[in-house]
């Protein structure tokens, strides 16, 4: 029997194995175990899950290719082509009318999201730069206002720990001189220690949904484009799709 190894994409954590007769034996034991290790470590984080959903659907349209190894044909792929975009085009036009007709469910889940990331926020390093860039963009601090860091163990006022970030904030929660070139990363240390009425000479008080929220109105226009656009690309490449398909089709029957 006479194997062959084939990689598929720029994935390493994929090897097919085609066998003389035709079959294909796909090994994904590097993968599996890579989502077991992170999970053991980073726990149930949400953003870890959309990560390991993102990676999951990756793999899935790689397997689809795979698939079609053996047997190439070129209009079943075409096909599992244009529907795929028209599924993800349809998913997303889905989302966007939820997203209008129930904004007090979809206000709470992105804040009950932020707040889980904010427990999580020294577990992981990209959630962690993740949440820093939001809060340093925005100039907000926390989901609803500061206090919310109280649901990290190492920022918490109320525990028995000695952090040192005790009663603290993340440094992308300070008021940055411009004119410093120079981050203090120390400069969030026992802020909420002090008076509410104080905060605000050292960190933004205002919350990341509550910014997030005075943001949308003025960028609607902007958001409704970055829409548009996208979804335009979806439709171009389903019609480019069907197109190449009705002529495949055309030079068979002539044949």
């Amino acid at each position: 029997e006479v194997k062959r190894d084939v990689r598929v994409g720029s994935n390493p954590d994929i090897q097919v194995v085609v066998r003389k007769r035709g079959g294909a034996n796909i090994r994904i034991p590097k993968l599996i175990s890579g989502y077991r290790r992170r999970e053991r470590i980073f726990g149930s984080s949400p953003s870890v899950n959309v990560c390991v959903k993102t990676r999951v659907q990756v793999l899935c349209s790689q397997l689809v290719a795979v698939c079609s190894l053996p047997h190439w044909n070129p209009l079943r792929v075409l096909l599992q082509f244009s529907g795929v975009i028209g599924l993800i085009f349809f998913l997303e036009l889905t989302a966007a009318v939820l997203a209008v007709v129930f904004q007090g469910p979809v206000r709470e889940w992105i804040n009950e999201f932020f707040l889980a990331n904010i427990k999580a926020y020294r577990d992981d390093i990209d959630l962690q730069n993740l949440i820093d860039s939001l809060q340093r963009v925005n100039q907000c601090c926390g989901a609803q206002d500061p206090a919310d860091w109280d649901l990290n163990m190492y920022f918490s006022c109320n525990g028995t720990h000695r952090s040192r970030e005790k009663c603290g904030v993340p440094f992308s929660c300070c008021i940055m001189d411009p004119a410093d070139s120079v981050v203090n990363t120390q400069c969030g240390y026992d802020v909420r220690s002090r008076l509410k009425k104080e905060w605000s000479n050292h960190i933004y008080t205002k919350g990341c949904i509550t910014a997030l929220e005075d943001w949308l109105p003025g960028n609607l226009y902007t958001v409704a484009i970055v829409f548009i656009v996208i979804s335009l690309l979806q439709m171009v490449g389903i019609y480019l799709a069907r197109t190449l398909i009705s002529d495949i089709e055309k030079v068979r029957f002539s044949y």
